[in-house]
């Protein structure tokens, strides 16, 4: 195994094996690290559905819904055998929601249906409302999705302790490379990210066996995937309160199991696994993806930052960040790995709703940690 290349990435879950792959594809030299191997933490662990985002227009559901366009044709052209193009149904939790439903429907971006509850209910879908379906929707599989998209490159089960830029480039032990990205999910303590508020939501999901004849995925509260290979996927969960890795329960998976028969027949649903791991977020939702500040050079060199001034950013060398792709991360992947890129190789700007920069002179202002400074 080589010991140069042009790009390091750390962390081998959805976001790096995404960035991994698309620099390989532009003529990279990569070489991806992860402490645990790929996708050993959250993005193992995700429901991995591919769907639209549904609401009243905002940014972020318009560059959602673009991604969502990029990363099924994405994945339909590169692992088609992966992702299973289930069509998903997008369900009222309540009566208040069936009402919200009438409101998002003219902000549809997507191809879509409006399914009556007769048409769900024919198709052994319990629910009292009518709901949206995406047909060209459906879901991954999430670990075997990163394995493919790393096949072709080098990979190593390394904890990374520390990285150090010398003679233009960065070493990671006797690894070097050019260009380092960090994709290390709500782990993010190599580099000062704190501007970036990155933070983990802990996630439960159970695959059951089962023969019930479920062809299309579903949303509601919780997702359940289709029947594939006689395998429903429940969950992911969305457990804030956790805020470190716990072994992953049964417990946990059979409660999907319990309030995924409010929505179809759970009868001879029985466990067959449990995932569980932590995905990364950040304060405004939007993934993180671009360059990163020198934070302490910035606070030193224009401590007028704290107090409004916006003086120009200066940028660690051929440092990189992919992250905060929250829990649509197969959705978000692709499209950010495209822009990051394009970013390394041809220095293209990054798009600036998912520049980290965004974050950076309002957390200079308003955060408790720099109070001292001040």
């Amino acid at each position: 195994m080589s010991q140069t290349y042009d790009s390091i990435i750390i962390g081998a879950g959805i976001a790096g094996a995404s960035i991994g792959y698309t620099l390989t594809q532009k003529g990279q030299k990569v070489l991806v690290l992860d402490r645990r191997g790929i996708a050993c933490g959250g993005s193992g662990a995700a429901g991995a559905f591919v769907s639209p985002k549904i609401g009243k227009g905002s940014p972020l559901q318009t560059l959602t819904n673009e991604a969502f366009e990029y990363a099924k044709d994405f994945y339909i052209t590169t692992c088609p055998s992966l992702f299973h193009q289930t069509g998903v149904i997008r369900i009222p939790k309540d009566e208040v929601d069936a009402k919200k439903f009438t409101e998002y429907e003219s902000f549809n971006e997507n191809r879509y249906e409006l399914y009556t509850k007769a048409q769900l209910q024919e198709q052994g879908v319990c629910t009292e409302f009518d709901s949206f379906f995406f047909p060209e929707a459906g879901v991954c599989d999430a670990k075997e999705i990163c394995e493919d998209l790393l096949s072709e490159i080098d990979v190593l089960v390394y904890e990374v302790k520390e990285i150090i830029q010398e003679g233009g480039l960065w070493c990671v032990g006797d690894y070097k490379a050019q260009n380092l990205v960090l994709a290390t999910g709500y782990e993010s303590d190599l580099a000062d990210l704190r501007y970036m508020g990155i933070k983990g939501t802990w996630g439960t999901r159970g695959d059951f066996t089962s023969k019930l004849s479920l062809e299309v995925s579903m949303h509601q509260s919780m997702s359940v995937g289709a029947n594939i290979d006689g395998i429903i996927k429940l969950g992911a969960t969305h457990e804030k309160e956790v805020k470190e890795p716990i072994p992953c329960q049964e417990g946990q998976a059979l409660l999907l199991k319990e309030k995924a028969s409010s929505l179809i027949d759970t009868s001879d649903l029985e466990l067959k696994e449990v995932f569980c791991g932590m995905r990364s977020g950040s304060k405004d939702y939007f993934p993180l993806v671009g360059k990163v500040i020198d934070v302490p050079f910035m606070l030193d060199k224009y401590p007028a930052i704290m107090r409004g001034a916006k003086p120009e950013m200066k940028y660690i060398d051929n440092l990189y960040v992919s992250n905060g792709l929250g829990g649509r991360g197969f959705v978000f992947a692709p499209l950010i790995a495209k822009m990051l890129a394009e970013c390394i190789v041809e220095d293209k700007e990054i798009d600036v709703r998912v520049d980290p920069d965004r974050l950076f002179l309002k957390w200079c202002r308003k955060s408790p940690e720099l109070d001292a400074l001040r």
